[in-house]
């Protein structure tokens, strides 16, 4: 498999994504159960495709609170955390490591870094999507 250019540009960028940290070994799982399976061919694209359309809904719940005063500490601790675990749930590490910044932030009463760190968490998950939709096509013409 490794042979052909597509399968090696792919492991390429896969190890690209892990070596910057984009990636962490939880996205290699997924994949591996991926080919285990050989039920559902997209299952890591479908399963990515939930993260987004996920984090498309809570970005902005996160982004109001915010912008509240005072900030609805538990609420906000709540929608962190289920981001935080779904990014954790598909090898999300960079967008992970810093929501796990906000988190941090609040938790210490520090409402304006927690607002500069949550503009660096939209900036990475726009960076993560960029980059995994490059991934997937490449998959997709591996497959054809």
């Amino acid at each position: 498999m490794e042979s052909n250019p597509l399968h090696q540009q792919i492991a390429s960028m896969r190890q690209h994504l892990l070596d910057e940290e984009i990636l962490d070994e939880q996205f290699v799982e997924l994949e591996g159960l991926a080919l285990a399976s050989d039920e559902d061919a997209n299952f890591v694209e479908d399963t990515i495709n939930v993260y987004f359309e996920e984090s498309n809904e809570l970005l902005p719940m996160i982004e109001e609170l915010l912008g509240k005063n005072p900030i609805e500490g538990s609420e906000m601790e709540r929608i962190l955390h289920r981001f935080k675990g779904s990014c954790a749930s598909v090898g999300a590490n960079k967008v992970k490591n810093e929501v796990n910044a906000v988190i941090a932030c609040c938790r210490n009463g520090d409402i304006e870094g927690a607002k500069a760190v949550f503009e660096k968490v939209k900036m990475e998950q726009g960076n993560l999507k960029a980059k995994l939709d490059s991934y997937f096509e490449l998959v997709k013409q591996a497959k054809a």
